[in-house]
């Protein structure tokens, strides 16, 4: 696949692909005859994780430490699972503060609502 094309399957622009390899993110892509890059089916997979890691907020040095872990290979499976979960912590927390949120306003909207059928 193209760049163009896993920038297409996966929402992040070509830009974005080129830092994430520049920055160790993504390993060496395989170029073609052509020089241009070709990534692979496994590569998508490993490129759409590191989407979700960053949608849900982790930073590229902690994204930059779960790809070189994963470099090393199957001996930092350990290491890897421990700074998933604390990042699973993290983003539980922020969980419950949102749904705190959401009912509070929640509230506000009922309170709203029956201001509006008083008057």
């Amino acid at each position: 696949m193209s760049i163009q094309d896993i920038s297409n399957l996966t929402g992040i622009t070509a830009h974005t692909l080129r830092y994430y390899e520049k920055n160790g993110l993504i390993h060496s892509i395989a170029r073609g005859t052509n020089g241009r890059r070709q990534y692979s089916s496994a590569d998508l997979a490993w490129i759409r994780f590191l989407v979700r890691l960053r949608s849900t907020g982790m930073s590229i040095r902690q994204m930059q430490q779960i790809a070189e872990l994963r470099r090393k290979g199957p001996a930092t499976t350990k290491e890897r699972r421990i700074l998933l979960e604390a990042h699973k912590k993290k983003l539980a927390e922020q969980i419950e503060k949102l749904q705190e949120h959401y009912e509070v306003i929640n509230e506000k909207i009922e309170i709203y609502r029956k201001w509006e059928l008083e008057n």
